[in-house]
């Protein structure tokens, strides 16, 4: 028996992934953080929604295949892990 559908397509169908709201590489570090920090449920602890944010900023990191994303992605992703320390 074949399934059509990929295993993550159930999962993501009920519950979708967070973006990073505004966040491009085009702006301003102040403002890029400040738009992946807001794209987090405020309902969450701020511990939670840094290490949420620098997740999926180094996820970003990972699979672009553009410089410019790549070093602004990763240099977001480090400023957040390091406001966890």
């Amino acid at each position: 028996m074949k399934r059509n559908k990929k295993w993550f397509q159930e999962a993501v169908a009920k519950k979708p992934p967070y973006t990073l709201g505004g966040w491009s590489k085009d702006l301003a570090p102040i403002t890029r953080r400040r738009y992946a920090l807001e794209s987090r449920p405020k309902n969450w602890t701020l511990r939670h929604r840094y290490l949420s944010t620098a997740r999926a900023l180094q996820s970003l990191h990972n699979v672009t295949q553009d410089q410019t994303t790549k070093r602004a992605a990763l240099a977001d992703a480090k400023y957040f892990y390091g406001k966890l320390k």
